[in-house]
């Protein structure tokens, strides 16, 4: 560490001699901590900034002088504790305290980067302290970087599609607006090239005339007649290659590893809905009046989904190396198809909710999930998931089991078919429903049984108040 040290000892009325030993002298950005003794000497302790270790300069008194000099320890531990201080005040501060820099904001404990996906405001536009300013996208949710303080964007120093890590430094914002150039207006550039004198006339014509006495070109040769077993590819101008996003890359990571790695199997049954349908007909008004939410169909089948869950509690385990975990909870993940991806946030404890707070919670759910402001632990864990092709109007489907899983429901679209009921065929709303299952861990017998529960208790709501 460069230093240096003088010390004056002061005696009667006169000064002593001074220290004749000189020290390198350290140049811009240092700052002087004064240490006094009780006898009246006092060091000068130059440190430069930043820099929290100090020699101990003890041996540096002249020989035959007496100094009473503070411990080194107690210098030492004050100018940490300032230098500490001083760290923590200015953590997004640059050099001459008018800049502050916008960093990435911690993303999660399993996300340890993320992609720049996209500014949101321009370089000299003002910002309001926590006003979003750009996005980072990253395997699972995308995450604003926020300004710091109020101010104006100086400039960005990443460009979009960087990899960057909490902490790394996005933006420079001003606090006091200068040293921000703003942008040009159109106009004005508009007007410079209006002013731009134009050629003369002769010039004009000579550039005119030297074409024609060029000799023409010779044609060019006719391409190659295609073979009759050439395939005709189309021309690459009309194909576009677009970078996948992370939470795609993610998506198909993961349905990928669970297709490897389970031994899928799908069975299938299908749903007579006039009961649940009649139900929610026959309530929805008081059911909004008195929750303030709409009864939908998918609290049905989460209660009908928990039932058959607490019924066939293998469907809720899953394989862990050479162990079965069986999970005492019930944690329903709901897939949520959303611009960026597909989402699966997760309803806890669903074995105790109610049919409204089942219905609150998809509502918010799936909002923030479309907003793209769901957080890791709205859609971190899940024992079992139900996906509802059927807003999309799928008839049939084979779903793919979300892991760490080892099952999931697809509920399809109702369509009326003729059915018969008491020996006569009657038109009935009816909609087909799949469940996919890990076979190393569940056998037939149980996936049956658990789609069968289903269907009874969606066919017959009333089994749910009986728990028969």
């Amino acid at each position: 560490m460069l230093g240096a040290l003088r010390r004056k000892v002061a005696s009667g009325g006169s000064s002593a001699s001074v220290l004749g030993k000189s020290l390198q002298a350290i140049g811009s950005g240092v700052s002087a901590s004064r240490v006094s003794s009780n006898a009246g000497k006092e060091i000068i302790l130059l440190q430069a900034r930043g820099v929290a270790l100090v020699r101990n300069f003890s041996h540096l008194i002249l020989p035959g002088c007496s100094a009473g000099l503070t411990k080194t320890r107690d210098v030492i531990s004050s100018i940490r504790s300032e230098a500490i201080m001083q760290k923590s005040c200015r953590a997004f501060s640059s050099g001459d305290g008018d800049l502050v820099d916008a960093v990435v904001p911690f993303m999660g404990e399993s996300i340890t980067d993320g992609t720049l996906a996209t500014f949101l405001k321009k370089p000299g536009d003002r910002v309001a302290a926590d006003e979003p300013i750009a996005q980072i996208e990253t395997d699972k949710v995308t995450i604003d970087v926020v300004s710091p303080q109020d101010g104006v964007i100086q400039e960005y120093v990443a460009k979009e599609g960087d990899t960057v890590e909490p902490g790394t430094k996005i933006a420079i914002i001003s606090k006091s607006a200068e040293g921000v150039a703003p942008a040009a207006p159109a106009q004005k550039k508009s007007e410079k090239v209006a002013s731009k004198p134009s050629p003369p006339a002769e010039a004009v014509a000579k550039v005119e005339a030297t074409p024609a006495a060029q000799k023409p070109k010779a044609p060019s040769p006719p391409p190659p007649k295609r073979t009759a077993t050439e395939p005709i590819l189309p021309p690459k101008e009309r194909e576009r290659r677009v970078p996948m996003t992370r939470l795609r890359k993610r998506v198909a990571t993961r349905l990928k590893d669970s297709q490897n790695t389970f031994a899928m199997l799908t069975t299938f049954n299908e749903v007579d809905m006039t009961n649940l349908m009649k139900l929610r007909s026959d309530y929805k008004d008081a059911f909004v009046e008195k929750h303030g939410v709409k009864l939908g169909f998918m609290s049905g089948f989460v209660k009908a989904a928990v039932s058959a869950l607490q019924h066939q509690p293998i469907v809720n385990a899953v394989i862990d190396g050479d162990d079965i975990i069986y999970r005492d909870y019930i944690d329903i993940s709901i897939a949520v198809g959303t611009p960026k991806g597909l989402v699966v946030p997760v309803v806890r404890d669903a074995d105790k909710m109610n049919f409204a707070e089942i219905e609150k919670t998809i509502n918010s759910l799936a909002k923030k999930a479309n907003d793209g402001t769901i957080s890791i632990d709205e859609m971190a864990g899940g024992s079992f998931t139900i996906s509802n092709g059927g807003v999309y109007g799928s008839l049939l489907s084979t779903p793919i089991i979300n892991p760490p899983q080892s099952a999931i429901l697809g509920m399809h679209s109702i369509v009326s078919r003729p059915m018969v009921v008491g020996g006569n065929v009657v038109p009935r709303p009816m909609m087909y429903i799949a469940l996919t299952y890990d076979h190393r861990l569940i056998d037939g017998r149980e996936a049956v049984f658990f789609l069968r529960r289903i269907k009874d208790v969606v066919e017959d709501p009333r089994r749910l108040l009986l728990d028969v």
